[in-house]
């Protein structure tokens, strides 16, 4: 049985804003700083993670970087597998903004779309088929009853979700929710090769907010 745990990273100031961050180098703000670390130490407790992957943009680094600090967490493996999708022209922009002043692609933004592609970024499949990639390469890797800890996006996990559980993208866009530092955790099964969702967006049993 190989333990997946999906962890979306701390907040941004773009989170705050509902600004459409994709591959930008959006730093953690103070918040998500703290959200990290009080993930690290509920993480430490209930987990004892063989290998850490994670997305190599920014958000998830400082992340990383802050679980890190408060347990004893190894070295951590940074890709570009594991990154939110990209979303060229529109990064930086409020989704309302999207809608007013790119109608025409209003739908690669929600649920529909799928293979509308912002210029300089990718579709919703583009994205679907890197994560998913970067999923079989985790379970190939794995080890024997091997814990993994995967500090990712709002995005990947919806394609992770959605793809363990045989749900379409866009069902799962429209439905699913992940809070900063949520946590996700996935068992997967080496004999049936069949994934149990074990937990998902859970928050509720730390403070996320607590000042150190």
């Amino acid at each position: 049985m190989t333990t997946v745990v999906a962890l979306r990273h701390g907040e941004t100031e773009w989170n705050r804003e509902g600004r459409i961050q994709g591959w930008a180098a959006s730093p953690l703000n103070d918040r998500g700083r703290r959200q990290a670390r009080a993930a690290g130490r509920h993480l430490a407790d209930a987990y004892d993670f063989d290998r850490i992957l994670a997305s190599d943009l920014r958000r998830t680094r400082e992340t990383t970087a802050q679980l890190r600090d408060v347990g004893p967490f190894p070295e951590p493996e940074f890709t570009r597998g594991w990154r939110e999708r990209s979303f060229g022209e529109f990064q930086g922009l409020t989704y309302e903004q999207v809608f007013g002043e790119f109608p025409e692609h209003r739908g690669s933004i929600g649920m529909l779309g799928l293979e509308s592609c912002p210029t300089g970024g990718e579709s919703l499949l583009q994205a679907r088929e890197r994560v998913l990639v970067a999923w079989d390469d985790l379970l190939e890797q794995a080890g024997p009853d091997e814990e993994v800890l995967v500090v990712t996006h709002g995005g990947p996990i919806y394609v992770l979700l959605a793809h363990v559980r045989g749900t379409d993208l866009p069902t799962a866009i429209s439905t699913l929710s992940q809070r900063n530092c949520a946590v996700n955790e996935l068992r997967y099964d080496d004999e049936t090769g069949e994934t149990d969702v074990v937990r998902e967006n859970e928050v509720e049993d730390r403070e996320l907010d607590t000042v150190e």
